[in-house]
């Protein structure tokens, strides 16, 4: 695998292999680091003959999903690993991305400090930029911050900078249209842009994610829990959000309230609305 790794020039390579035995058939596919063989996932699916291009599609879905966000932990682990003094703007927001999730204060402050050291290098730095909007959002919603308003301006800012350097990236499209929504832009517009997101990368989790949370705060909570589960089919083990509580909340606005309680992180979900209810 190093061989073939240095002979095309990359760092991972993802390999495969079809079976038939009567009328089924299995696909095995895996993620290999080529330069030290290690293998980053791995998965099978099996179905009939008689559906396989249905086949084909789910093995198409399922390693487009998967493969982003596996490449990134993979790249996160390996800018971890390297010296401090040797960080570029890339090394910097790999290392904020992975002190991001789980959200804590701790770890939005320091994404936010690794952040704004990457933009310091390139300002037109589009995904960093849309992070950094995201870490303002996450610092204000949670009151983690003693300048609220400063926050507000600050992620829409942010989120709007982003847009202007990449507006065809849908980590981007995603992150702003989440953090302006949220600071009362136009709810249809902002879905426009995750639906553009969706358009230029199908199997985008944490963009389906997003999308299915505007759509909750759009008033179409069913649509939302159908998007936050597609997120989560799509690629189970990404960090993506809070995607169990968007579902609570979303079963609380649909006022099946059996099911959000259901689920301790369905229940935060609709303890958060009622919340909001009390501070209204």
């Amino acid at each position: 695998m190093k061989q073939v790794g240095r002979e095309l020039g990359v760092r991972y390579v993802l390999e495969g292999s079809v079976r038939k035995a009567g009328g089924r058939v299995r696909i095995t596919a895996q993620l290999i680091d080529a330069q030290n063989g290690t293998h980053l996932w791995a998965d099978r699916f099996d179905g009939s003959l008689e559906d396989v291009f249905e086949l084909q599609d789910k093995v198409a879905v399922s390693v487009a999903g998967v493969i982003e966000p596996t490449l990134q932990m993979a790249e996160m682990r390996r800018s971890a690993a390297r010296p401090t003094t040797d960080l570029s703007a890339y090394d910097l927001y790999l290392r904020a991305l992975a002190a991001l999730f789980p959200v804590t204060k701790e770890g939005v402050i320091e994404a936010l400090g690794l952040l704004d050291q990457a933009i310091a290098i390139d300002r037109h730095y589009a995904p960093a930029l849309s992070w950094a909007a995201h870490c303002h959002l996450r610092l204000l919603v949670e009151g983690w911050t003693e300048k609220p308003e400063a926050s507000r301006r600050k992620a829409s800012d942010l989120a709007r900078q982003a847009l202007r350097v990449a507006e065809n990236d849908p980590t981007i499209l995603a992150n702003a249209a989440q953090v302006l929504a949220r600071f009362g832009e136009d709810i249809g517009a902002m879905i426009g842009l995750v639906d553009r997101a969706l358009a230029l990368n199908p199997s985008y989790a944490r963009g389906w994610f997003v999308s299915g949370l505007l759509r909750v705060w759009a008033g179409q909570p069913g649509l939302g829990i159908e998007h936050v589960e597609t997120s989560l089919r799509l690629s189970p083990r990404e960090r993506i959000g809070s995607t169990l509580f968007v579902i609570g909340m979303a079963y609380s606005f649909k006022h099946q309230f059996d099911e959000a309680a259901s689920n301790p992180d369905y229940a935060r979900g609709l303890a958060g609305v009622a919340q909001a209810v009390d501070r209204a």
